[in-house]
């Protein structure tokens, strides 16, 4: 395991956000959700596309909390430019969301 510094992890900015809007990926190589997130007025709303198909529809997804690196650049993924990475888990089935266990307000940073 490489170590890294408390410096080093305080470079990731993490953030809670709640999903406004998400449909289907198609086009994408692996079944995919495409999502737009609000992080609050200081972010604002960004883009993602998550392979989160195992366990969520987009309907089931609009409302939620989840937790996004929000400064890694953006990245294309097929034709849709992704502006923030979610944060999930495996299990047996797929990707589960990571989110915080109670309501907190969009923007919050992880500490």
């Amino acid at each position: 395991m490489n170590e890294i510094s408390f410096d080093d992890f305080m470079k990731v900015d993490i953030r809670v956000g709640r999903v406004i809007r998400a449909e289907p990926y198609p086009e994408a190589r692996k079944p995919a959700i495409k999502m737009w997130i609000d992080f609050g007025p200081e972010i604002g709303e960004r883009k993602t596309s998550a392979q989160v198909t195992d366990h969520y529809t987009p309907e089931t997804l609009i409302g939620r909390q989840v937790m996004g690196v929000v400064n890694f650049p953006p990245r294309q993924i097929g034709k849709f430019m992704s502006e923030v990475l979610v944060l999930g888990a495996y299990d047996a089935s797929g990707v589960v969301l990571v989110a915080p266990d109670k309501e907190v307000p969009v923007g919050e940073r992880m500490c």
